[in-house]
């Protein structure tokens, strides 16, 4: 099979969507372009701060869409790339985009506040309290694998103690990224330019960084990187999002469209061929395809934490309603492109139908560097610009999620009837920003000791969940204010399935090492345990509420919706 032709079938049918589905929903659902965004009304310079579309949505693909899309397709790539692909097509637009997209509509049209506040509303307090803990755990999660993987691929040095030449270059450029971010963000916010100037001062700053990483690599072990990152991400979620989540999401948007632009074109002119069998069996490595598949591949179809950075930080930077539709539903499926890019790259590298060797984010730049080399592009500058990008995709997600993480745990001990000026001293602290923040690195960290790859099966798990809790909420809400909400059922049910499968898989695997194989590590494997079963308990008991409140008889009228 022609990787050309699986781009081109990908493109028509991604495009297709945005303009007849999501079209369609946005016309069924309502969008008021006059109507005063949560951006505007609420503007505080700290979370609320709008931002033109392009803004916004460089934020919202580069936080959604992570090491996702690169790691999830390649890794399921054992079952043959024709699975992969209709699940990325097939749950990218009717699981991914209109979960995204009702998730960012309901916080605009709810003041820009998250999924928990919206469970608090039409569901009840206990349920948003369990919903805003499970969010937390998971923010955990992600925060300890992303860090593992940026370490990673900072790291200065190989196995056999040689210089990673790459690595230290893209170390140097993210470096410069961060410093050329909040150079953007306060010329942005005190100047407030125009496009043209933005683009143009943006591109030049990042011109200026890769040359700068390429020729002053630096070469620092990963130990010292991880730690680089849990201070930076401290730092990244509690300042004010225009200094550097707004400006750094942004630049990065540059970065990241150019690589997705470069590697299409690589793929029309080098034309690689799938050496990968189209499907290999329903079990793999002893691995069931069910839910295994649909698990790994989480952000390339559908993810729950793509509905935390929805309506947690991109709902409160919408400038216009109108601007709802492209920023969430059109990022998701650019990002479903993504992951049929990861599947063609992993597919042209595989020699005799069997997978190439190395980690995901390797494999993806090495193939994606010799697409752009046909271009005349020198095979290490791409190689070194690919491994840049995923570092940007993997630590932009962590920008986003740490300050989810410190939202979540800030709501979690107050609700929308408490008066912060009347707290006690116990509670000031428990809600205050730099506690929240500290208190998710600090386990957070405990975690990233064990390495991303003990932690991602669990994540995955996680990750659906939440998503399959998120499209619970949203289709009460839809339902609470008589809006269309039959489309969100059928997503909704079948994540409920997938999910609560690999959890209960996850944790006999657990218990298998601990009874039988005897290899039970207590720290990595005990925390993920706990987390585990954690997450089984508070699922269940969300969605139960949700689905209660979705398909029960109404005892008493509904809490009045804030958007009717």
């Amino acid at each position: 099979m022609s990787g050309v032709l699986i781009l081109l079938v990908s493109l028509v049918l991604l495009i297709g969507a945005y303009v007849l589905y999501g079209g369609w929903l946005a016309k069924k659902w309502g969008i008021d372009p006059h109507k005063k965004t949560p951006a505007h009304e609420l503007q505080d310079g700290l979370d609320y701060v709008p931002a033109a579309k392009q803004v916004v949505f460089g934020h919202q693909f580069a936080s959604i869409a992570g090491a996702g899309p690169i790691n999830g397709p390649i890794i399921a790539a054992m079952f043959g790339w024709v699975p992969v692909l209709l699940w990325v097509l097939i749950g990218g637009i009717f699981f991914g985009a209109v979960q995204d997209f009702a998730s960012m509509y309901a916080s605009v049209k709810n003041k820009g506040r998250s999924i928990g506040y919206l469970i608090e509303l039409y569901i009840g307090k206990t349920g948003k309290r369990l919903f805003l803990l499970f969010v937390w755990l998971f923010s955990i999660l992600v925060v300890a694998a992303f860090a593992d993987i940026v370490a990673g691929t900072f790291n200065g040095f190989n196995a056999d103690g040689s210089q990673n030449i790459a690595n230290g270059s893209t170390a140097t450029t993210s470096i410069l990224f961060i410093i050329a971010a909040v150079t953007i963000g306060m010329f942005m916010y005190h100047f407030k330019p125009k496009s043209l100037v933005n683009n143009t001062v943006s591109l030049t700053l990042l011109i200026i960084t890769i040359v700068l990483g390429l020729s002053f690599p630096v070469f620092f072990a990963k130990s010292f990187w991880l730690y680089f990152v849990f201070v930076y991400i401290y730092i990244a979620s509690v300042v004010p999002v225009w200094a550097l989540l707004q400006p750094r999401d942004y630049l990065n948007s540059f970065l990241l469209v150019a690589m997705m632009i470069g590697a299409v074109v690589g793929i029309f002119i080098a034309r690689p061929s799938m050496n990968l069998p189209a499907f290999t069996g329903f079990t793999v490595n002893g691995l069931p395809m069910f839910p295994f598949l649909f698990v790994t591949i989480a952000c390339g179809a559908v993810s729950g934490f793509h509905s935390l950075v929805s309506s947690g930080t991109s709902s409160k930077q919408i400038s216009n309603e109108k601007d709802i539709l492209p920023v969430s539903f059109g990022a998701m499926l650019l990002e479903s492109l993504l992951a049929v890019i990861s599947l063609i790259a992993v597919g042209a590298l595989a020699m005799n139908g069997a997978l190439p060797q190395g980690t995901p984010p390797a494999i993806f730049a090495a193939a994606i560097s010799g697409f752009l080399k046909t271009l005349g592009i020198p095979e290490l500058t791409a190689y070194t610009i690919i491994t840049l990008a995923v570092s940007a995709f993997a630590l932009t997600s962590l920008d986003s999620v740490a300050r989810v993480g410190r939202l979540a745990f800030q709501e979690l001990f107050t609700d929308s009837e408490t008066d912060v000026n009347k707290m006690g001293p116990f509670l000031k602290v428990l809600t205050n920003k730099h506690f929240a923040t500290m208190a998710t690195l600090f386990v957070a960290y405990l975690l990233s000791t064990g390495g991303y790859l003990k932690i991602w099966p669990l994540f995955g798990s996680a990750n659906q969940l939440l998503s399959a809790l998120a499209l619970c909420a949203l289709a009460v809400f839809l339902k609470k204010t008589n809006r269309q909400c039959v489309t969100l059922w059928a997503p909704m049910l079948i994540m409920l399935a997938i999910t609560f499968t690999a959890l209960g898989q996850t944790i006999v695997k657990i218990f298998m090492k601990l009874l039988v194989t005897h290899d039970f590590i207590p720290l990595s494997d005990g925390l993920q345990l706990v987390f585990a079963v954690l997450l089984v308990g508070l699922g269940c008991m969300v969605a139960i509420s949700c689905i209660n409140k979705l398909f029960g008889k109404e005892k008493s009228p509904s809490n009045q919706a804030l958007e009717a």
